[in-house]
């Protein structure tokens, strides 16, 4: 099983975490800039940790350069996104996922 969810990054935040939705996308909050891609490798550690998958099992399939980003997590399945989103107050009719 595989959910695929569209991710809108806010990188060098003061907070990082999961703050919401905004236009379909889960909204994270990153505390690394957008070089080197340090924001992306954050965004993997954070989603791999929040699903309790493996790092090798978030991938960014789409928008590495941009805000806005396509990603895919192996070994979640619908479920699961929804307690995960569930636990931050979200409700997963407000995200774009697909599995």
């Amino acid at each position: 099983m595989r959910i695929r969810l569209t991710i809108r990054a806010i990188p060098r935040s003061s907070r990082p975490g999961i703050a919401g939705t905004r236009e379909g996308a889960l909204l994270v909050r990153l505390q690394s800039p957008p070089v080197e891609d340090a924001a992306n490798e954050e965004l993997i550690g954070m989603l791999a940790k929040v699903f309790g998958a493996a790092r090798r099992s978030v991938v960014i399939e789409a928008g590495e350069h941009s805000k806005l980003k396509r990603v895919a997590i192996e070994g979640v399945g619908v479920r699961q996104l929804q307690s995960v989103l569930e636990s931050f107050g979200i409700s997963s009719d407000d995200v774009n996922f697909s599995s």
